[in-house]
């Protein structure tokens, strides 16, 4: 009757057993926080480079529809409002690193710290008619 008393009288967890659990979690954030940062700045990356994709559609855009445009000029990509404009946008919205996340795009450095930066576009007109337009798109300081 003794042992059983002590059997159920029983509370709580011992000394090991905690240890035991707190090392089991700190291998487990050991292991995971690598992964992901590296799941992080992958993500950063991507958006830097929609961001380039949408810039070179509307540099095509503004190229195929707007007859007025000048092209000797340098455009700025404002990802707010998802428009080309002449004026360099107040903000930067470059997010990417100079951690290499793997992502790539055509003219996209991802050893490049991007973050505050703005897309800058130059558009050539074809020479002739068997030319295609060519639209150049790099990632520019803002001036403070």
């Amino acid at each position: 009757m003794n042992r059983m008393s002590k059997k159920l009288n029983k509370k709580g967890f011992t000394l090991a057993e905690l240890l035991i659990v707190v090392a089991i979690i700190a291998v487990l954030v050991v292991v995971s926080v690598p992964i992901f940062s590296s799941k992080l700045e992958k993500a950063r990356e991507a958006a830097d480079v929609a961001n380039m994709r949408a810039a070179k559609a509307a540099a095509a855009s503004m190229y195929l529809g707007d007859s007025e445009a000048d092209f000797t000029i340098s455009y700025y990509y404002d990802a707010e409002k998802g428009v080309l404009s002449k004026d360099i946008p107040a903000k930067g919205y470059g997010q990417g690193t100079s951690s290499n996340g793997g992502i790539t795009y055509d003219g996209y450095k991802n050893d490049e710290d991007n973050s505050g930066r703005v897309i800058e576009v130059n558009i050539t007109p074809p020479a002739n008619v068997n030319e295609e337009v060519k639209i150049e798109i790099k990632w520019i300081k803002l001036s403070k």
